[in-house]
């Protein structure tokens, strides 16, 4: 991915195995971001090829992508304030049950995603919340309803952004029991600078630095990598 002359991705060939956790982790300015943006089509990519399940979504709109099942969440929480769980939930349900668009229709149909979205909010621990605007939601527990959101789309792979920022110790062991629940039926790719999470969650490991893969392996592997090490790991580990 090349800006006006600036390379901010360079020859990165990443390869994300089905039914894995995979972390996407390296300093800041390194291009993760800019990697999720090109996988979910935010941006077109200068050259090169991006495939998904045997497909060629290079050229694909990031509402094409979500609809095959690639969907992401966000840096910042995303999420309706002052509309209750349930509702946010419900709201999320609507594109995938064909109701986003029939305006016409009596509010009154929303009550049949209920179930559903009932069934997601206990999936991210929400169940005592439902009925509690997000805005009284802790940061944690927003994060968890973003996943929830998230998961209303039904995803093959799920990308998550940073699940962990600016969390505490409770919140990163709530987030961090729920990103190993829903990675039991899909493929989770997480950009995440929690090391004790990349290495309690995750199957596979790529280090990008400066737009450039330097390692690629397990936990154990990258971690053991004196390049990795001066690139990133070193500053968190004396």
């Amino acid at each position: 991915m090349e800006f006006r002359g600036f390379i901010a991705v360079n020859n990165v060939t990443l390869s994300v195995n089905e039914g894995t956790v995979h972390a996407l982790i390296g300093p800041n300015g390194a291009g993760k971001t800019t990697v999720f943006n090109l996988l979910t089509k935010f941006l077109t990519p200068t050259r090169g090829q991006i495939t998904f399940r045997g497909s060629d979504i290079t050229a694909l709109k990031p509402a094409e992508v979500a609809r095959l099942g690639l969907v992401r969440s966000f840096q910042i929480s995303a999420v309706f304030p002052h509309l209750t769980v349930l509702d946010n939930v419900r709201v999320a349900l609507q594109r995938p049950s064909d109701l986003a668009t029939q305006f016409w229709r009596s509010s009154s149909i929303l009550s049949t995603l209920d179930d559903r979205a009932m069934s997601l909010i206990d999936a991210v621990g929400l169940s005592s919340y439902a009925h509690l605007p997000a805005v009284e939601l802790s940061y944690g527990r927003k994060r968890a309803l973003e996943i929830a959101t998230t998961l209303a789309l039904d995803p093959a792979m799920l990308l998550l952004d940073e699940p962990m920022a600016g969390m505490g110790h409770e919140d990163i062991g709530r987030i961090s029991d729920l990103i190993r629940r829903i990675a039991r039926n899909r493929t989770v790719l997480m950009v995440e600078h929690n090391l004790n999470v990349v290495s309690d969650l995750c199957d596979r490991v790529t280090v990008l630095a400066r737009g450039e893969i330097l390692a690629d392996g397990s936990y154990d592997t990258v971690s053991a990598d004196p390049r990795v090490r001066e690139a990133y790991m070193g500053t968190e580990h004396a």
